[in-house]
């Protein structure tokens, strides 16, 4: 019998990717989201007799885009392949896939686990494939009949194949992560996983440490948040190793895919995991085989800045940590935000620290940057009055509360401006060193007594000084005061 640490846990991850093209990957029907239920359907989408599919061009570039993130090979010639079974949701009693030659073929991405401790590690997990196909639609299940909407029937996904790589839960998360943030960077998904345009496949098994055999793997189907897939693995891994030392393995851990019950925490048996022979992938005869033209290859491989390439620019122009720049490229809008209030004059240190510490620390739960009201011009101004000495950093968190609080508006829906805060809360900073001087010689002069017992070794009475002069010269800048009453003491 083994105990826990013998295991090693195997990890394959299969990621659907919705692409954002405007239309359908074989039809010209709408790909917008919460529309009434079969809006957006065509004979294609139904599978009426003798309607074709014809593939969209913008849904290849989109493929190629994501293979030359990943430093992929990418295939100029592939096919598309109908993928056979039964289900409610799929019409045709097939899916439209591709099988035996993908257009996107091996390729790599590199994660960071434990990104948050002081020794983060590094790990590159192989892409096996990348492939398009069409989504099915969406069985909708009553207490006694089910609906089908077959909205989502036709819309184009990547299906993103890792190879099995990932030793860990912690690995898991951190390559989808970064699977996420290469797909929201490159602008081909939204990757919203709550409306399911992003959702994780995991294949999962254990084998005991040495060993180099692949045991029984599980599938783990539709997991659509980083929370639940963690503990979906984690409770998987830990049903399998009790089998194994049970003595039960071969009987308990079959070759399945399971769903993971979110209230219970638990995976369940849903039905027999297929074999690729079960599906009876053959050439679809109604779709040419895909040539894709040097036109074509040239517009996919021209792609944004990368989130690693994002990250060693902020370091290096900015002078920010190597931490901090990675903690702003881990979501697309931080990102643009970040590089949106240099771009309108704040420092780089300055905008991490009051995007990062300050603006996101107040946001509260279901309040996010796009709905805060704060927007990125606004916030690089609060920091260069900052950073200017026009007010305090104490001021700054002030108006910067008032910001977030009211959302950006006053009570009439006006743009509050920072400028104007400054002036109705009478924030503004004296930095005129005669004002100051002048604080500080008639502080002096009431206490000739204290000024004696300072000047005898009496140190500390040098905060007492400080706080009489802000007291007597309000909105004084704390900098000055301290250097003016340096000199002034000698």
């Amino acid at each position: 019998m083994s105990a826990n640490n013998d295991f090693e846990t195997i990890i394959g991850l299969e990621v659907h990717v919705q692409l954002n093209t405007k239309t359908k990957i074989f039809c010209s029907c709408a790909t917008s989201f919460g529309e009434e239920p079969n809006k957006n359907v065509c004979p294609t989408c139904l599978a009426l007799p003798g309607a074709l599919p014809t593939l969209n061009r913008e849904a290849v570039k989109k493929a190629i885009q994501f293979g030359t993130a990943i430093d992929a090979q990418i295939n100029q010639n592939s096919i598309f392949a109908r993928k056979n079974y039964f289900y409610p949701d799929l019409p045709k009693a097939y899916q439209i896939s591709q099988y035996e030659i993908p257009i996107v073929g091996r390729g790599k991405i590199e994660i960071e686990v434990d990104s948050e401790s002081q020794n983060p590690r590094q790990k590159v997990i192989g892409v096996t494939r990348a492939h398009l196909e069409e989504d099915a639609g969406k069985n909708i299940h009553e207490s006694n009949f089910s609906k089908v909407d077959l909205n989502r029937a036709c819309t184009p996904l990547l299906e993103i194949v890792s190879e099995p790589d990932m030793r860990s839960s912690d690995e898991a998360v951190a390559y989808l992560k970064k699977l996420h943030s290469i797909v929201r960077f490159l602008g081909i998904s939204d990757a919203n996983m709550q409306e399911g345009s992003f959702r994780c496949d995991a294949n999962v098994s254990i084998r005991p440490k040495d060993d180099t055999k692949l045991y029984t793997r599980v599938e783990i189907k539709n997991l659509n948040s980083f929370k639940f897939i963690q503990k979906a693995i984690e409770y998987e891994v830990q049903r399998q190793r009790e089998a194994w030392e049970d003595g039960k393995y071969e009987s308990e851990v079959v070759q399945e895919t399971r769903l993971f019950d979110t209230q219970k925490g638990v995976t369940r048996s849903m039905r027999g995991k297929e074999e690729a022979a079960d599906y009876r992938y053959f050439p679809d005869p109604d779709l040419l085989p895909v040539f894709i033209d040097d036109d074509l290859m040239r517009e996919g491989r021209n792609i944004a800045e990368m989130p690693d390439e994002k990250r060693a620019r902020f370091v290096r122009d900015f002078g920010l940590k190597p931490k901090d720049a990675a903690m702003l490229t881990n979501e697309l809008e931080l990102a643009l935000y970040f590089e949106s209030m240099v771009t309108s004059g704040a420092s780089g240190k300055g905008a991490f620290v009051w995007l990062g510490n300050e603006l996101l620390g107040r946001l509260k739960e279901g309040n996010t940057l796009q709905t805060c009201g704060v927007d990125s011009a606004t916030l690089a101004t609060l920091v260069k009055r900052v950073e200017s000495s026009a007010i305090s950093g104490k001021s700054g968190k002030q108006i910067l509360d008032v910001l977030v609080e009211k959302r950006g508006v006053n009570e009439s829906g006006a743009k509050l401006e920072v400028d104007s805060l400054i002036d109705s809360l009478g924030l503004a900073q004296v930095n005129d060193d005669s004002a100051i001087i002048s604080a500080i010689e008639s502080v002096l002069s009431a206490n000739a007594d204290k000024v004696a017992e300072y000047k005898s070794g009496k140190d500390k009475l040098f905060g007492f000084f400080v706080g009489q002069v802000m007291k007597n010269a309000k909105g004084a800048n704390p900098a000055r005061v301290n250097e003016l009453l340096k000199e002034k003491l000698g």
